[in-house]
């Protein structure tokens, strides 16, 4: 299944219960943006980054606290569960939008007790294997797994996450079979590449970009129309001959139901102005990412419309909820 690179603008409804609340009075004190992930992955530095900035714009602390565990679970469902007054937030990503796929039963209601805030980078994807790997191309890879299945195996940042489902995709658009190893985060799955303990990763790329650059690892492939800046030397998956893998992430906040209105698009103008800095904008490209910033309701939509994507490549991959 194709996975769609470009967002377009979508026209949703989007309608809060809550009294608005007076812009001028928040943030009031420091705010925590929670990352379900360990640190060193994209969704960490995403945060990272968009935290420094809110914190410079508004004169308030933006801090990221890492809650990891269980493909992002345990992070989600504590915002999901804080008290809606803006200062608990989530820095969710594409593995957000596969949870219903994975799991039969959330702690928190994931259609209604997040509200989707603004995105804040999309990215590609890049597959990445040990520096000391004997593979050079994506081709040369797909001829050993063809040729040894099930002797390679694929890390991830947990079982269901998008680098979890990444490697699935490859697997049935490369008609090949590998054993999927996860781990606790993207970051940690990078280190078990390196260390030589997977074979395989596929992560977006700022998570990969720098460990490519400096030669710990190698890189044999991005996804998008052309190559990434960060890495002009690696075929984009179509110039490998694989052009059917087009998958790429999303990362964006969340505030939990009940979250004022006026919180919530305070927030998003914040993060949308963030995103024009140019020192930020360099550091994203840098990264691969493209800055994000979309509006509440069109965030809403792409939510909506990647968990019935990944749902249906979660039971296309015979991924089934545990």
């Amino acid at each position: 299944m194709k996975f769609l690179q470009t967002l377009l603008p979508i026209a949703v409804a989007t309608s809060f219960c809550t009294p608005l609340l007076a812009q001028t009075t928040w943030p009031d004190k420091p705010v925590r943006i929670v990352v379900p992930y360990a640190a060193g992955g994209t969704t960490d530095f995403a945060a990272r980054q968009v935290a420094q900035k809110l914190t410079e714009q508004t004169g308030q602390s933006f801090f990221v606290e890492n809650k990891t565990g269980a493909s992002g679970t345990i992070g989600s469902n504590f915002v999901a569960k804080a008290a809606p007054d803006g200062n608990t937030l989530l820095t969710n990503d594409t593995t957000y939008a596969m949870l219903p796929a994975i799991f039969k039963k959330l702690p928190w209601d994931h259609a209604s007790d997040l509200i989707p805030v603004t995105t804040l980078a999309i990215t590609p994807v890049v597959l990445v294997v040990p520096a000391q790997s004997p593979f050079k191309t994506v081709a040369d890879l797909i001829a050993h797994a063809k040729s040894h299945p099930g002797q390679l195996n694929f890390g991830s940042g947990g079982a269901g996450s998008s680098t979890h489902l990444a490697g699935e995709v490859f697997k049935k658009e490369a008609h090949v079979f590998m054993t999927h190893i996860p781990y606790k985060g993207a970051g940690d799955a990078m280190l078990a590449l390196m260390g030589n303990q997977v074979d395989v990763l596929i992560t977006a790329s700022p998570t990969a970009i720098p460990v490519v650059k400096g030669g710990k690892v190698r890189a044999l492939a991005t996804t998008g129309d052309k190559r990434l800046a960060g890495l002009p030397g690696v075929p984009t998956f179509k110039e490998a001959g694989l052009a059917g893998f087009t998958v790429v992430n999303w990362f964006g906040l969340a505030a939990p139901k009940g979250t004022p209105t006026g919180v919530v698009q305070k927030l998003q103008q914040e993060v949308a102005k963030a995103m024009t800095d140019p020192a930020l904008q360099e550091r994203f490209s840098q990264q691969g990412a493209q800055p994000g910033g979309l509006p509440s309701t069109e965030f809403a939509a792409l939510v909506k419309k990647e968990v019935a994507a990944w749902s249906a490549i979660a039971q296309s991959a015979g991924v089934k909820p545990e």
